[in-house]
């Protein structure tokens, strides 16, 4: 039987808090508490919750930019923290990751073709000035941007089209998975909507999986196989996104399905 794209299984991160107790041990902070899921090869999965749900350190922790404090992650069968360091970079290529701020996940000071080729160079050193161009090109194409853009600084470019360019980075190498953390949040609401559809086609034409985390349930929505509800370090309610939005098991989850759905109060003429 072949083994998931990606697995977690009783993921648990603990923080020890700086303030002391008069007495006894250090205070903890179970961020992540006991998570598990499978991905598939070409899936997605939202993970969806508040702030300070415990998201984003599960989406570092998916990533090996943090150390768990117990359970494990595998990718493709593969314990990610069992990997020595060789095999943990070589595997990088295989699983990257969209942040939240498209300018700050890009070096101000390079052309946004050397920020896009940076992968190429860590993972198939033995590419050509030639084909790392062209791959460039190719991946700068894939999201909608020219190939000449390559020369441009990241200054240069709108929001929605820099988050465009940390995508063209994010796919340079092909992966299987991306993990998403917040990629929209900081976008224009006619924005958001291109990128979206932009990862979506990109999930059909190179079958690669998302784990797409987001505090906004609306936004997953059209984007997502499955949402996993996240409070509290842990997920409280996980299914089919049509079962999660039709029928909500979890007090939880129906509180983020009114505050969507709640209507604004209009602004009032000055």
């Amino acid at each position: 039987m072949t083994a998931p794209l990606l697995e977690v299984s009783g993921l648990v991160r603990v923080y020890r808090l700086r303030r002391r107790r008069l007495f006894g041990p250090r205070p903890e902070l179970r961020a992540v508490d006991g998570v598990s899921f499978t991905l598939e090869t070409g899936r997605s999965l939202a993970v969806v919750g508040e702030s300070g749900s415990g998201k984003s350190t599960l989406a570092r922790a998916v990533m090996a930019l943090e150390r768990p404090s117990g359970g494990d992650v595998r990718l493709r069968g593969e314990s990610l923290f069992a990997m020595a360091p060789d095999r943990l970079r070589a595997a990088r290529r295989d699983f990257k990751m969209v942040f939240q701020d498209p300018y700050g996940s890009l070096d101000p000071r390079l052309p946004v073709g050397a920020s896009v080729g940076d992968p190429l160079a860590a993972a198939e050193p033995r590419l050509s000035r030639a084909e790392r161009g062209g791959r460039v090109a190719d991946a700068l194409a894939a999201v909608g941007l020219r190939p000449g853009d390559a020369a441009r600084y990241p200054h240069e470019f709108s929001g929605g089209q820099r988050q465009r360019i940390a995508i063209a980075r994010a796919i340079v190498t092909r992966p299987a998975l991306i993990v998403a953390d917040e990629p929209v949040s900081s976008l224009d609401v006619s924005v958001q909507a291109q990128v979206l559809n932009l990862l979506q086609e990109l999930r059909e034409r190179f079958g690669v999986a998302y784990l797409f985390i987001s505090h906004n349930l609306a936004v997953v929505r059209h984007v997502a196989d499955e949402v996993a509800v996240m409070k509290d370090g842990r997920f409280v309610e996980h299914g089919p996104v049509e079962r999660i939005f039709s029928a909500p098991g979890h007090p939880y989850t129906r509180s983020l399905l009114a505050a969507m759905l709640a209507p604004r109060p209009r602004r009032r003429p000055d």
